[in-house]
């Protein structure tokens, strides 16, 4: 067997279960989509409401089992972050405190103004993170 296939049988199996756990999300989950435009790329974060208003809204209202956060250039999507509902509830209480900025028309929506390297970095998955 040469060298670098001597797992690929694993591999291919490992790889079915999670084309099928993707599948699943389309067919038996629910999603919400959330779109950004350019705002991303000026600022290098990415903005998830949770109120309007006073009252819930986006990530606190939403009943989807998963979140769609895509990425805008003008009018053609460069990617989508793809979140489990419950666990974008945690990120955004953990940071809701040090992170929210009013944005919108009359500034009535609150967002978490979350970096988008953090979203990727070590620190950010702490063990608090899942005390949340």
């Amino acid at each position: 067997m040469k060298k670098g296939f001597k797992d690929f049988d694993i591999d291919l199996k490992y790889g079915q279960i999670k084309e099928q756990k993707v599948k699943d999300m389309f067919e038996n989950c629910t999603i919400e989509v959330k779109s950004e435009r350019n705002w991303w790329k000026k600022t290098g974060n990415i903005a998830v409401e949770y109120e309007y208003r006073g009252k819930p809204s986006g990530i606190y209202a939403t009943k989807s089992d998963y979140w769609f956060h895509r990425l805008e250039e003008g009018a053609e999507e460069f990617c989508t972050l793809v979140f489990k509902t419950s666990t974008l509830k945690k990120i955004v209480d953990k940071y809701k405190d040090k992170l929210t900025k009013n944005v919108g028309d009359n500034k009535a929506s609150k967002c978490v103004i979350i970096p988008i390297k953090e979203i990727f970095s070590k620190e950010f998955y702490s063990d608090k993170m899942s005390q949340v």
